[in-house]
Formats: C-alpha cells, sequence, structure tokens
C-alpha cells in the first residue's frame, strides 16, 4: 500500500464501482480497478474499459456481481480471468496473482498473490496504478511504484527490471513504443526512460516467440497513433522493424549521388498520410509504397540510382507480408492496388491530363481513388519547395478534372452496359472468347472516349463491331 489518503471519488461515479465495492464487503475480499481506466484518468482521457483485480478468485467475485446485475457471465479458466457483460456494459475480473515464466515460454506459472503482487507483473507504472474499491478506502490511490509522478513527468519505464519485464513477455517492447505514440501530444511528450530503452534493444531477438497475431495487433495500434511515423523510427531504431518488417528496414541506406534515404522518405509520407486519414489500409500502403525499391534498386551511370518498375515488384510482396502477419486480405487488396497505382497520379500530372487518361485512371482505381490520391499528394516529401508546389499543383488539378470527367462519364464503378446475355441473345452466340471481345472493344471505347458511357450508344457501338467481325 502508499500509505496516499487522498480519495479519488470523482473517477469512480461509474454505478460499477460502487457495486463492486458492495460485492467486496459481501464476499469479504478486497477489489480495485486498476490499469489503463486510472491511467486515462489522470490524463483527462474517457476510458471505460474496467478491469478489476481482486484479492481472492476473480472468477467466483465475478460470478456474485454477474447475480448483483444480472449480467451475462463468461469465464475464460486457463486464465483465470472472467468477464460481465449487461447493458452496454463490460467489466473484466482477475484473481491478483504471481507470476513466473520460463525462458521462452509465454505461459506463466500463476500463483494467488496480493495486489502488489498483481502490480509488480504489470508492464509500466503508469499501468500499474490502481484505485481501491474497498468500503473503508474507497477511490485511494495505491502507486507503488510513483506511476503519478511518471505521468507527470511523460516517463514510461517498467515497475521491476525491464529486461526481466521483456523476457517474460516481448510483447511489452511494443507496447512500450505504442505507449509513446499513443500518449504524447503536442503539449506533452512521453518517452521510454533509458534503461528500458536499452533493455528493449537488448532483447529484441525475443520478439521472435511472439505470435504474428499478437505483433500485429500492436503494429496496428502504433499506426493508428497520432505519432506513428515516430513509432516505425523507434521500430527501426530498436532493431524490432527487423524481425517484424525486414520489407521496411532495408530500406534504411545512404543518402548519396543524389537519391535520399528510401525508409527516411517512407516514415515522413506515413506521418503526412496520418496527418490527412484515419484509413488503417491508407496508412499500410504509406508504409509498404516504396518496399519494391529494396529489389529493383539498380545503378546506373547516366541516370544514378534507378528503381523501375518497384510499384509492380512492390504490389507482388503486399500478400506474403499480409499472411505473415495474419492480417486480413480483403485488406492486402486494397492495399496491393495502391502500391501498385501509387506514381500513376503524379506520372499523369507530369505528362499532362486528358479525359481518356482519367477515365483509366478512374477505372483501374475503382473505390481506392480517393485513398490514391492521397497517397500520391504525401508521396511528394522533396525538399526542393517550388518543385513540391508545382506537382501538388498538378495534383490538384487532376482530382478536379477527375471530379468533372467522373459526374459525366461514371467511371468509377464501371459497369459495362453491353452484357454477355445481350450479345448473345443480339448475335445468336453461345459462351465464348467471341463475347469477351465485343465486352472489351466496348471497354475501351468508352475509357478512350469513343462513345458514351450509356446503352444507347454502346449498343450501336457493339452492332458495328461484330458487324467487322462478320457476325452481323
Amino acid at each position: 500500500m502508499s500509505g496516499m489518503t487522498k480519495k479519488y471519488t470523482d473517477a469512480l461515479t461509474n454505478p460499477v464501482f460502487g457495486i463492486v465495492s458492495r460485492v467486496a464487503k459481501d464476499t469479504g475480499m478486497r477489489a480495485f480497478v486498476i490499469g489503463g481506466f486510472v491511467r486515462d484518468y489522470f490524463l483527462g482521457i474517457p476510458n471505460d474499459d474496467i478491469d478489476i483485480v481482486v484479492e481472492g478468485s476473480g472468477i467466483k467475485f465475478a460470478q456474485k456481481f454477474a447475480e448483483v446485475v444480472n449480467g451475462e457471465l463468461t469465464v475464460y479458466e486457463n486464465f483465470g480471468t472472467a468477464m460481465v457483460h449487461f447493458g452496454d456494459q463490460k467489466v473484466e475480473f482477475v484473481g491478483a496473482r504471481k507470476e513466473h515464466y520460463e525462458r521462452g515460454s509465454r505461459k506463466p506459472y500463476c500463483e494467488t498473490g496480493t495486489l502488489h503482487d498483481d502490480q509488480l507483473r504489470r508492464d509500466f507504472t503508469i499501468n500499474a496504478m490502481a484505485f481501491d474499491l474497498t468500503d473503508e478506502h474507497f477511490g485511494e490511490l495505491v502507486d507503488p511504484f510513483d506511476g503519478i509522478g511518471d505521468m507527470e513527468k511523460g516517463i514510461i519505464r517498467t515497475p521491476i527490471d525491464p529486461e526481466q519485464t521483456f523476457l517474460d513477455d516481448p510483447l511489452r517492447m511494443l507496447r512500450a513504443i505504442r505507449f509513446r505514440c499513443k500518449l504524447s501530444t503536442p503539449d506533452k511528450e512521453f518517452y521510454i526512460d533509458s534503461p528500458t530503452w536499452f533493455s528493449i534493444i537488448r532483447c529484441k531477438d525475443e520478439i521472435k516467440t511472439l505470435s504474428g497475431e499478437r505483433i500485429t495487433e500492436e503494429l496496428n495500434k502504433i499506426l493508428l497513433s497520432r505519432n506513428s511515423g515516430e513509432g516505425v523510427r523507434m521500430l527501426m531504431d530498436t532493431g524490432l522493424l527487423d524481425y517484424i518488417l525486414p520489407e521496411v528496414s532495408v530500406l534504411r541506406m545512404p543518402e548519396d549521388k543524389g537519391h535520399k534515404d528510401i525508409f527516411d522518405h517512407t516514415v515522413r509520407v506515413l506521418d503526412n498520410v496520418a496527418a490527412m486519414s484515419d484509413s488503417l489500409t491508407l496508412r499500410w500502403a504509406a508504409l509498404l509504397h516504396d518496399i519494391g525499391k529494396s529489389v529493383t534498386k539498380r545503378y546506373d551511370e547516366k541516370r544514378g540510382w534507378t528503381f523501375d518498375s518497384h510499384a509492380s515488384e512492390g504490389a507482388k510482396m503486399i500478400d506474403g507480408i499480409f499472411r505473415r502477419l495474419h492480417l486480413p486480405m480483403d485488406m492486402a487488396e486494397h492495399v496491393r492496388k495502391l502500391v501498385d497505382m501509387h506514381m500513376r497520379p503524379t506520372t499523369l500530372a507530369e505528362e499532362g491530363v486528358t479525359d481518356s487518361a482519367i477515365r483509366r485512371l478512374l477505372f483501374d482505381a475503382g473505390d481506392d481513388i480517393d485513398n490514391l490520391l492521397i497517397l500520391a499528394k504525401c508521396d511528394v516529401t522533396t525538399k526542393y519547395e517550388s518543385k513540391r508546389d508545382k506537382i501538388y499543383e498538378n495534383l490538384v488539378v487532376i482530382e478536379k478534372h477527375m471530379a468533372e470527367v467522373e459526374e459525366k462519364d461514371t467511371i468509377r464503378n464501371f459497369k459495362n452496359p453491353i452484357t454477355g446475355d445481350y450479345i448473345m441473345e443480339t448475335f445468336g452466340l453461345k459462351p465464348g472468347k467471341t463475347i469477351a471481345v465485343l465486352k472489351d472493344a466496348v471497354k475501351e471505347a468508352i475509357l478512350d472516349g469513343v462513345i458514351a458511357n450509356d446503352f444507347g450508344e454502346a449498343g450501336v457501338f457493339v452492332k458495328q463491331k461484330a458487324k467487322e467481325l462478320g457476325l452481323a
């Protein structure tokens, strides 16, 4: 116990805490709310994620609580935890415990412990603070590691030796970076203290013992944070990125012979995207948009470093990365398209904007066109202001031109006005290659602006094309 007598009852106005307090009195067990709820109270951040730690059986306590609130109880025997759902509320219960990990194992040996034992096994001091919910101490802060002081100073550190903390569960290395990215604001910056930071570097190899799913959950949270670019830099600087995304870490290269460091450029693109969009798909595309440069890098005496076809080569790598990290393959489809096409808008801007080129861009990008334009704008990181402004202006022109073409021709979600059934019925054909030839001819004519995207003009055109093929 910290011995502090100040009571933070204003943090505990949710009726859940009063009910927990009554159940604690009835069962003779001590109960505390711990972790993120307490941390976020001091940060002024709303948090309905309530974790209750009990000195005794968390499952028995949860059963009694569920009876009182008439809630739905889910018990996780293997973990000694239980969840109670009632109304829009959910509360997790766990018995205070000591944990011991065997080296290389993610399954700890657990035994019943005290609140202090439980706090010792927490990842960071700012997540080890608890509010007492027992009757006579209701609202008192239990903070044996000065988490509140670390909150004020913006320090992320572990309650015990950081190396032991990370060996116990290597995921905490990613969590340290995630909390630094999540909690830092323009008004208050959080940082990982030196002993904790250097322990991450020493323990980085342990990340190999984690499942792809656990890594990805933290990685997605880093990418969705307001400081996602800084998070990726920290993954690189600690060496963790070599294990998680070697396709990105290999992009670090010296700025020589007139070419920028591709990793630095990638992080800047990610920062630009984060400032414009909350889309996880788009942030993944920003992170991976130049990975093809590692396999296409060539030095030409006249041109310097070249990365020909890096967009298409990078797109081929996306599915493998997403499978390895257990990311959803439906997201992979969009990221693959964005990586493959990320140069198209800029190239179009340089070569000249025509209605036909705009139609093809809209057709190929489909519903990803808005994200593609954001990525193209964010990909402009040249230090030469005049060049940057010119490219950006050209992209704005394309965007305007695209809106005009889309309004007139409705290409974004293109549906061929001529169906296979229409062709078979009109020309007495059976299913076969000729139908695809005629449909493709109609599509190309619409994209080239030869005919409008409507059934009338398309019908006349396909009959003419059929005549050329000797069908009519």
